[in-house]
């Protein structure tokens, strides 16, 4: 069985150190976010966050608030790419239906969702607070 730490055929990042380490991750983060552009889903919630991280300098009263309110949206996009990659290492393994690539798929939506819930929830208490209270 091949050692693969010794083995630099396998993937050149992993020998690669310091800046151009870091330069090379860069570039793999910025296919990846091109990669999640091509969702749907991803889409929609990336152009929602054009106008909600502006809004939240505005609907915030301090920087914690702030913080929450753009973190959250944050959040959203950072769970569905997670979300996209588990649907895509799925359906690279096959096709066929499986009990368990459901699951694993059911799970990442249901994640999104939580993470959709939690964004709603704290903007719609931010934005109570900011006009109700």
């Amino acid at each position: 069985m091949p050692d693969f730490q010794e083995n630099s055929d396998v993937n050149p990042q992993k020998s690669r150190s310091g800046v151009n380490r870091m330069w090379h991750a860069l570039g793999y983060s910025m296919e990846g976010l091109r990669a999640g552009w091509q969702e749907t889903a991803f889409r929609q919630e990336a152009l929602a966050a054009i106008v909600l991280l502006p809004l939240s300098l505005w609907a915030g009263r301090n920087w914690m608030e702030t913080a929450l309110l753009a973190g959250s949206v944050l959040i959203v996009m950072i769970v569905e790419l997670l979300n996209t990659g588990i649907e895509t290492a799925i359906d690279r393994i096959g096709p066929e239906w499986h009990d368990l690539s459901k699951r694993a798929k059911d799970m990442g939506s249901a994640a999104v969702l939580l993470s959709l819930l939690l964004c709603i929830g704290i903007w719609l208490a931010a934005l109570w607070q900011r006009f109700f209270s």
